[in-house]
């Protein structure tokens, strides 16, 4: 998997805070198979959006995009044979799916990831595509067992899709308050006074025992001043 930077000169009207920009991050990923190994890993992609959308309480859609009327490459067969791989291992693995005519990449159809935010809006994010044209085009090839030379097939994809996108979207979904187990830190223990802190540090051996992570700042400043300015030494249990 690669983090790339990307730009892409949206015009200005279409630009939408986080969830459309002109310059993003992808956590773009190339694989490349046999024919006969493409249907296990379209599963396990499928697996791992599963995997990662659940850790992010996010529902979503799945649909597969078709070639594009214009402007696509390779021959009808590698088109019909990447899609009919899409829609088997949609079938096999019991996931509901929708087509969506034309809106597949130049290269290849794909499987577009839908998520859903919490006001019922779809976002785009995670795609997983099949290209037989760009192992063509660059003449790659593989020894297979016959000891003959075969040409593989590529898989594009992505499980986040653009960083920035996604930060948005999960921020529009949560409205600001995340899961209370997603920071660094959960707790920061704040003492009044002196005679506190042994009362505060049972509390965070207690908190820490429960698997929560804990930090105490046990200065001898103000409350105020501790929570406007947190101190960049506080003790880390």
């Amino acid at each position: 998997m690669n983090w790339g930077r990307s730009t892409r000169h949206e015009k200005s009207g279409e630009l939408h805070g986080l969830l459309r920009v002109r310059g993003f991050t992808q956590d773009d990923a190339h694989l490349l198979c046999t024919p006969e190994q493409l249907n296990a890993e379209i599963k396990g992609i499928l697996d791992f959006v599963r995997d990662v959308m659940k850790v992010f309480d996010f529902p979503y859609d799945l649909e597969i995009s078709t070639r594009p009327t214009a402007g696509s490459i390779g021959s009808d067969e590698d088109w019909d044979r990447a899609t009919q791989a899409l829609r088997q291992a949609l079938e096999e693995s019991g996931l509901p799916f929708q087509i969506n005519e034309g809106e597949g990449a130049f290269y290849g159809p794909k499987i577009d990831v839908k998520l859903k935010d919490a006001l019922g809006r779809e976002w785009q994010c995670a795609t997983i595509q099949v290209d037989f044209a760009m192992p063509e085009r660059f003449e790659l090839a593989y020894i297979g067992a016959d000891g003959e030379k075969h040409r593989p097939v590529m898989v594009h994809r992505v499980i986040l899709g653009a960083m920035e996108r996604f930060i948005g979207v999960l921020t529009e979904h949560f409205a600001g308050p995340f899961p209370p187990g997603w920071p660094p830190v959960q707790v920061i223990l704040l003492t009044v006074t002196d005679p506190q802190i042994p009362y505060a540090e049972d509390v965070a051996r207690q908190l820490l025992g429960a698997g929560i992570r804990v930090e105490k700042d046990f200065r001898n400043e103000k409350l105020g001043l501790k929570i406007r300015r947190p101190s960049s030494r506080r003790s880390l249990t």
